[in-house]
């Protein structure tokens, strides 16, 4: 087992896992920028190393100083957490070149997954769904005229190396594709420094459903079931729960086997998932694979009881499996708390911290970094808490989210709470009856 691992990311999710690494008596080193110092995961690490300015390429993107800190304080592991470098193959081969185990998935891994186009080749060739479409990037824009009027519109263009919503345009119509076509182009380019594009089927009225996925270095994977990520704003996510709604059981094991069968064929090691859309038939296809821990693990967690930092860091060391295929019995929500005004077009709500309250109470978790007096930094992720309830049923678990969202107290800036309460109320959402366009005809201006 790792003796002293480096946890290269900032906020909860380096507290989370310095949490975990106490638990398994793993020394940690928190990482941070200027702009962090006063932040809770560089109180609680048993060490702490500066690594630059304000700025993420200055400081969280910058491998030389990571792997810097990695060597002066003689960590054997590297933790990525999710975002920044987590799925970064340049940096997972620079820390096996230096010895450092990067725990995660490795440079192949994330280049075939990294991918869009070459993911959905490796997907389609282990049977896995996928969305008609090009085979890889178009070449030409008479190209993609020709798939959209094959594949029949509505019709998707999308960045290959995109991501966030980026260099994404939906197309009705031959009328509408050169348009979409040269701004999707000058986005994706403007964003990845990429402007390559596929094209695929728009799935109308679709879920965001993505299977928990588990793999060790002995050819092992086990699936962990669904989450329902289809409350979305701008393809952000924003409220995810398992189990779905609307998911059959049926359909959770055919999803599931998939799933293991695309993470066997590119013989996946560590903690990931395979996120599919589901259309209003209950027919699903392959989307994506993140190579990484997701930012809503948390409600896995707490339907079966496993701590999913401390499995990924077990097979990171060699461990073999010891969960199989699991499939829920309890219900459990998470609502992202971010520092941003819903009545303003969410914009980012930077600043001190006067007031907090979380809520407490059975079956209620809250993952923060932030405290009584802590200023929220401009420069990051504008997500502040995740708030968690489990329960027997999805009836009490929107219950008890109810209640612990009025619980909630935070003060100094504005946040999602308010809109989150809203949601809890919703009829349609009460009811499960939701896809990933349900916060497009939402009544944002009747928050408190």
């Amino acid at each position: 087992m790792f003796k002293k691992i480096l946890i290269a990311n900032r906020g909860e999710i380096a507290l989370r896992i310095i949490r975990t690494c106490k638990e398994m008596g793993i020394k940690t080193v928190a990482v941070y920028s200027t702009a962090d110092k006063e932040s809770l995961h560089v109180r609680f690490a048993d060490e702490a190393v500066c690594i630059g300015p304000p700025s993420s390429a200055l400081s969280y993107l910058n491998i030389p100083n990571l792997i810097a800190a990695a060597e002066i304080t003689n960590a054997d592991a590297i933790h990525p957490g999710y975002g920044f470098l987590s799925e970064n193959a340049e940096f997972s081969r620079i820390c096996a070149e230096n010895h450092i185990k990067f725990i995660g998935a490795t440079p192949d891994m994330i280049n075939s997954m990294g991918d869009k186009a070459s993911a959905k080749a490796t997907m389609k060739k282990a049977g896995v769904p996928t969305i008609p479409g090009s085979d890889g990037l178009l070449s030409s824009l008479e190209e993609g005229l020709k798939i959209a009027r094959k594949s029949k519109y509505p019709v998707i263009l999308k960045a290959t190396a995109g991501g966030g919503g980026k260099g994404m345009r939906i197309v009705r119509s031959d009328e509408e594709f050169e348009k979409a076509w040269n701004d999707a182009r000058a986005e994706a380019k403007a964003s990845f420094g990429n402007d390559g594009l596929y094209l695929e089927k728009y799935i109308e009225e679709p879920r965001h459903i993505e299977i928990q996925l588990i793999g060790d270095q002995h050819g092992q994977v086990a699936h962990l079931s669904e989450r329902d990520c289809s409350i979305q704003r701008r393809h952000q996510k924003l409220v995810e729960e398992t189990p779905s709604p609307f998911i059959t059981d049926e359909l959770r094991e055919n999803m599931g086997q998939a799933a293991i069968a695309g993470a066997m064929a590119i013989s996946y090691e560590g903690v990931g998932t395979i996120e599919f859309l589901v259309d209003k038939n209950r027919d699903f296809y392959f989307m994506e694979m993140n190579t990484r821990i997701q930012v809503e693990h948390p409600i896995t967690e707490e339907v079966i009881d496993y701590d999913l930092i401390k499995e990924q860091i077990k097979v990171a060391a060699g461990h073999k499996l010891t969960g199989k295929n699991y499939y829920p019995k309890m219900h459990a929500i998470e609502c992202r708390i971010n520092a941003e005004d819903v009545k303003n077009n969410f914009r980012p709500s930077p600043g001190k911290i006067t007031n907090l309250h979380m809520p407490g109470g059975h079956g209620v978790r809250v993952d923060s970094h932030v405290y009584s007096g802590y200023t929220i930094p401009p420069n990051y992720d504008s997500m502040i808490a995740k708030l968690i309830v489990s329960a027997q049923t999805r009836e009490e678990a929107l219950v008890k989210m109810k209640r612990a969202l009025s619980e909630f107290v935070i003060e100094g800036v504005n946040t999602t709470v308010p809109f989150h309460l809203k949601l809890m109320d919703d009829p349609d959402f009460k009811a499960g009856n939701f896809t990933t366009a349900f916060l497009d005809t939402f009544d944002f201006s009747s928050l408190k």
